[in-house]
């Protein structure tokens, strides 16, 4: 008897352990469908040389991070010359002149003849197609460096990971997950803190379908564009062609770009929760050929939700919900507001580009909440 209980107990701790390695849950909306690296056998990279190579690799990967893969240090440091567009104080942000960026844009901006930033933080790890990344428990961190999905990248899932501390103090010093030219990309239970530009960048290439969701897009940090420990770079959707599900995302101490939508991208913003944005910021930025379902989200202490000068187009459910039913198959759920700025468009005129693709479903924006947002939460 005491051996057939002891058998027990190890089949039901190799079942749990099999269930924990591996993504949890599947896609809604636009990536539905996203397979990543499928039933290939999990791998448990051990180096940050090991897991570079995992994920750039041409075969179907489970690559499950158990630890903290520090990349600070690895690929030495650099010094270049800079500026201080927005001033020399403790909390403001520098920026390196990366393409001549000091000289063209902020040309009247203080010189600074040297800053010195970590090298590996300024292009992210390759991630090459059918791969799923998924964190163990709270113990899947990727600090010093991003990861990019470029030139053709499919079929990738990016789980309960966090990515941190890539050049904080300067901007230009790298993203933290770069899309450019993909197609089917999940990126979910993500936490993002003290990045250098941009938390997500979906670049000029077309992005295909993305689906983000449980996101923490943490913009706290001791060094901003604002001056005022909240970062400004924090989404940047700006696709030829993009389709965009961002769904139960936390999005909070941001000043601006949270996010910027342009191009030709289509983005359904549901049961997200806007906490805390600059009150001389802003957290929608919409140009020309962006193109925003916003329904069941929270603005808590968000002064101004949408820059003035919108020139894309945007519906956020003033009246009732039924207006959607022939587009999206349902009506959709209204926003809530508490100590924030207006966000009104009744322009269902672009709802024809939501007809026939995979919608993600709606809950009431009362039902939003942050308990399960971002990595360690799965």
């Amino acid at each position: 008897m005491k051996s057939f209980t002891l058998f027990t107990s190890a089949l039901v701790a190799f079942a749990s352990t099999v269930s924990a390695a591996g993504v949890t849950g599947a896609a809604e909306g636009f990536a539905k469908g996203v397979t990543g690296g499928g039933s290939a056998a999990a791998v448990y990279p051990s180096t940050t040389d090991e897991l570079v190579s995992y994920l750039g690799d041409s075969k179907p990967r489970v690559i499950i991070l158990n630890k903290t893969f520090d990349f600070r240090g690895t690929e030495g440091t650099t010094s270049a010359k800079g500026c201080s567009p927005w001033g020399t104080g403790s909390l403001c942000q520098q920026a390196i002149d990366k393409d001549g960026w000091c000289e063209n844009y902020e040309s009247s901006a203080p010189k600074v003849s040297s800053l010195t930033y970590d090298k590996a933080g300024m292009i992210g790890i390759t991630v090459n197609s059918n791969k799923s990344l998924v964190g163990q428990g709270s113990k899947g961190i990727i600090k010093g460096k991003g990861l990019r999905m470029a030139n053709g990248v499919k079929n990738v899932i990016i789980q309960n990971i966090a990515i941190t501390d890539l050049n904080p103090h300067y901007v230009w010093g790298g993203d933290a997950i770069t899309l450019a030219g993909t197609d089917m990309i999940w990126i979910d239970h993500v936490t993002t803190q003290r990045i250098a530009r941009q938390h997500i960048v979906l670049g000029e290439s077309a992005s295909g379908r993305v689906t983000i969701s449980n996101c923490d897009i943490d913009g706290s940090s001791s060094w901003s564009a604002t001056c005022d420990g909240r970062h400004y770079w924090a989404l940047y959707f700006t696709g030829s062609n993009d389709m965009i599900t961002f769904k139960g995302n936390y999005i909070h101490h941001t000043s601006g770009r949270s996010p910027k939508v342009q191009g030709n991208t289509i983005l359904h913003a549901v049961n997200n929760y806007w906490y805390d944005i600059d009150s001389k910021g802003h957290a929608f930025e919409l140009g020309q050929g962006g193109y925003v379902l916003a329904e069941g989200n929270k603005f808590q202490n968000v002064n101004v939700i949408i820059e003035a000068g919108a020139t894309g187009k945007y519906f956020t459910v003033p009246g009732s919900g039924s207006p959607c039913s022939s587009f999206i198959g349902r009506n959709c759920q209204s926003n809530a507001f508490g100590s924030s700025g207006l966000f009104s468009s009744a322009d269902t005129s672009f709802l024809g580009n939501f007809k026939g693709k995979n919608i993600a479903s709606a809950a009431a924006a009362s039902s939003v909440s942050t308990a399960n947002v971002g990595y360690g939460k799965i």
